[in-house]
């Protein structure tokens, strides 16, 4: 079932809650509506259930329009199943009662599994694990019991589109999670088209195969969970889903110098959309930062706030005027003055003991994991950066370095390769070397390149 929305609009009285919506929804797919409470979320899957009409546009269900000002299709003839907030299960029936229900009342229940309902209620009851349960009544059931209950009578007469409004907002944290796999085992074992409505960036981003972000009854962003968290377009998608940090500072091309930060520390920003660009931020989700110490150089803070998570430690770190949320696995405590960085990105200039360490870093990821062992150990922060400035961020000095060092580093790993682990740490040597006299003839001393 493919579903098209075409500037789909919603009043109620004054009070828009949609705004012209435009939205493809693929046979198959699942699809979460992402949004705070108030956005229009609920009243999209509404209307596409056939609870509400639109004041304008369209909606088409596989190539027929099914909704619009002046008609609107009801429910029961819509083939589509759906699971409420609140479960919504009738006190007087049992759960195999509640299972058999919509395959009996439903109009659109194809007959074959009318022909064969025994078999279909007892299939579904296996898929949500509830079979040895099937004679409780819902007052036995635990809440994630309930909410089994609740998918499998959306999913007994097969419908072809899924709707699920916040289907697991009453259900405790650990039992939320594995109601997650339930939903995704679900929609692998019937193929129908899901959309799912959450204010729960997890939920979405766990379980979706694209993501639409609203606010104000308007879509903000459609994508894959990936593009949505890594790649925000506007500044509303990157603090609600991702929680980013938006830096002051400047922009020239596509390198962003943070506000406070010494004008030789830049961070890369081929990935950032435009629109951050133009209002001299830069995105930086929490666990995107690498904390250091402050002499460890970068962008200076100071830690205002510890929370102890467990794996890691939330930090509150006031720089340059702003307060941030950063998170890190490295302890430090109130106080502590610290140096932000980006991975991968370069801050200040480069000196020959960072060139070798950059050295080793390409050494190991061109010999493999043979070269990682014997070379030793971890790489500084700054060595993507270095890297990527080196080989290609210079002008002509950088251009001829980064191609010296990729010399010097293949011909270390393949010696290193050739002779083993006994040879590895005099290649090095070697290669290093090279790279630090080609950095010192291309960057003079006190000079910076980047």
């Amino acid at each position: 079932m493919t579903i098209q929305l075409k500037q789909v609009s919603k009043t109620f009285g004054s009070f828009q809650a949609l705004k012209s919506v435009d939205l493809n929804i693929a046979d198959g797919e699942f699809v979460a509506i992402l949004g705070p409470s108030g956005c229009g979320k609920t009243t999209l899957l509404r209307m596409l259930a056939g609870f509400e009409q639109p004041t304008s546009g369209e909606i088409a269900i596989d190539g027929s329009v099914v909704a619009n000002s002046k008609s609107s299709v009801p429910p029961e003839k819509r083939r589509i199943g759906m699971v409420f907030q609140n479960f919504a299960l009738w006190p007087h029936m049992n759960i195999y009662e509640h299972v058999r229900f919509p395959i009996r009342t439903h109009k659109e229940t194809p007959r074959t599994i009318r022909e064969r309902e025994v078999e279909r209620i007892n299939e579904v009851l296996r898929l949500v694990g509830l079979s040895a349960l099937a004679k409780r009544m819902p007052h036995e059931l635990s809440g994630g019991q309930k909410q089994r209950v609740a998918i499998a009578r959306a999913i007994a007469p097969e419908p072809s589109l899924l709707l699920m409004d916040e289907p697991l907002s009453s259900l405790d944290a650990m039992l939320r999670m594995d109601m997650r796999r339930e939903i995704q085992s679900v929609h692998r074992e019937t193929g129908s088209a899901i959309i799912y409505v959450t204010h729960d960036q997890g939920e979405a981003l766990s379980m979706a195969d694209r993501i639409v972000v609203m606010k104000d009854g308007q879509i903000e962003q459609v994508g894959t969970p990936q593009e949505i968290y890594l790649r925000p377009e506007t500044e509303f998608v990157a603090r609600f889903v991702s929680k980013a940090n938006l830096i002051q500072g400047s922009w020239c091309d596509n390198r962003f110098t943070p506000l406070g930060a010494d004008p030789a520390t830049y961070w890369p920003g081929e990935a950032v959309a435009d629109f951050f660009k133009s209002q001299g931020l830069y995105p930086v989700r929490p666990d995107q930062f690498r904390l250091e110490p402050a002499q460890a150089g970068g962008l200076y803070g100071e830690i205002v706030n510890v929370q102890f998570q467990g794996r890691e430690f939330n930090y509150d770190v006031r720089a340059a005027g702003q307060q941030w949320e950063v998170i890190s696995p490295v302890p430090f405590k109130l106080h502590d003055q610290v140096s932000l960085h980006i991975p991968a990105v370069a801050s200040g200039p480069l000196s020959p003991a960072v060139a070798g360490t950059a050295l080793g870093a390409a050494s190991v990821e061109v010999g493999g994991g043979v070269l990682g062992a014997v070379s030793g150990g971890t790489v500084g922060g700054a060595t993507g950066g270095v890297l990527e400035a080196v080989s290609g961020g210079a002008e002509t000095s950088g251009e001829a370095a980064g191609e010296t060092l990729g010399t010097a580093s293949d011909r270390a790993a393949g010696e290193t390769l050739e002779k083993g682990s006994g040879a590895a740490d005099e290649t090095l040597e070697k290669a290093s070397g090279a790279a630090d006299g080609v950095l010192e003839a291309v960057m003079p001393q006190g000079t910076s390149g980047w």
